[in-house]
């Protein structure tokens, strides 16, 4: 295992890859879109994101473990009226609570929590990632089913999902032709 980039070594990389060192909380512009980052809350560290380009916004939260009873400063910083927020829900509320199996400290987030931190942050569309690779497509359209209850702008994130941005902040979601929805994938 080699960090951070296991399991695919630098020299395998197919391209020429130019790297910049950034400062905890330092804003950097790239043209015309401003990157903006935060320490999260994951063994061994971890950055949350966020670009904003024109007036839109993708806050990108991954490998981030929720405070336990209250909202993170950090990631509400970070998806503060988002028109898309990404986040790690790897885990249901009842797997990460688990007496036999508890997910505390192991660095990620639950579908409930993403919710939370949507309402609070009043982001445009929530994206629920980082799933859990025991979770089945059934499994994830349930998650998907309930969040959508709690959040009605949340989606589940499936291979080939497109996000594009308009200028009238209504993100444009296409699913995959293939996937339409994920559970069709068992029937």
């Amino acid at each position: 295992m080699l960090h951070p980039n296991f399991p695919v070594p630098l020299q395998l990389m197919g391209s020429t890859l130019d790297f910049h060192d950034l400062q905890m909380g330092q804003v950097v512009e790239i043209g015309e879109m401003t990157v903006q980052n935060t320490s999260l809350n994951h063994p061994g560290g971890s950055l949350g994101y966020r670009l904003t380009w024109q007036g839109l916004s993708v806050s990108y939260i991954s490998d981030t473990e929720h405070v336990l009873g209250a909202l993170d400063p950090h990631v509400l910083a970070l998806a503060n009226q988002a028109d898309v927020l990404i986040y790690d829900a790897t885990y249901t509320d009842a797997e990460y609570h688990d007496q036999q199996s508890s997910k505390v400290g192991w660095g990620h987030s639950t579908w409930q929590e993403a919710v939370k931190i949507a309402q609070a942050a009043e982001v445009g569309q929530l994206v629920l990632f980082h799933h859990d690779p025991l979770h089945d497509d059934l499994f994830l359209d349930g998650i998907g089913a309930e969040a959508q209850r709690a959040y009605p702008q949340t989606i589940v994130a499936q291979e080939g999902l497109s996000i594009t941005l308009k200028p009238d902040h209504q993100p444009v979601i296409q699913a995959p032709e293939f996937l339409p929805n994920i559970s069709t994938l068992n029937e």
